[in-house]
């Protein structure tokens, strides 16, 4: 893969996005990787309305890692209640297990530690994906006890297949 460059995503990104991040982890396609939901959820992963949002909002930027100028994966940034939160994560799945999503969360780090001067990144991950969970176990995040809610009526984030699914919060101090 040529060299990754990151950059902010525009409104203009959104159909890219929504197609990159569905791609990573609902249907047949998100097969292809690691991090599929398609056995968890239905549905939408992510709307234009939500990200057009995001990309709008302050201290909140939507990250692009694109080669060759094709978007490669994303991840979404954002400062929330005096901490960085890290989510949207997504890596076309024929391209993970090959470093890009590492450089991607590393990026997404600096943001809010270096540029934003935020003391951690938080984040919530499907309680029953345990080897993501372990994944960002390794990358120095920790579970912090606490559990979320799954928005199970909201349409816009996937059509549960299961009714136990929760959030596990981790989180990690930023240098």
């Amino acid at each position: 893969m040529p060299t990754t460059t990151f950059r902010a995503a525009t409104a203009t990104d959104v159909p890219a996005l929504v197609e990159l991040v569905t791609s990573a982890y609902r249907g047949e396609a998100s097969r292809a990787g690691w991090t599929t939901e398609a056995d968890l959820l239905d549905g939408n992963r992510i709307v234009p309305e939500v990200l057009l949002a995001d990309i709008a909002r302050p201290r909140s930027r939507i990250l692009l890692a694109a080669s060759d100028d094709r978007l490669h994966g994303c991840a979404h940034v954002a400062e929330d209640e005096g901490a960085g939160y890290f989510g949207m994560f997504a890596v076309r799945p024929t391209l993970q297990r090959a470093g890009l999503g590492r450089a991607i969360l590393a990026e997404a780090e600096r943001i809010a530690g270096k540029e934003w001067r935020l003391p951690l990144m938080r984040m919530t991950v499907i309680d029953l994906r345990v080897e993501l969970i372990e994944w960002y176990e390794r990358r120095g995040y920790r579970r912090t006890g606490e559990t979320r809610p799954f928005p199970a009526t909201d349409p816009r984030f996937g059509l549960p297949r299961r009714n136990d699914l929760r959030f596990a919060v981790l989180e990690k101090a930023l240098p």
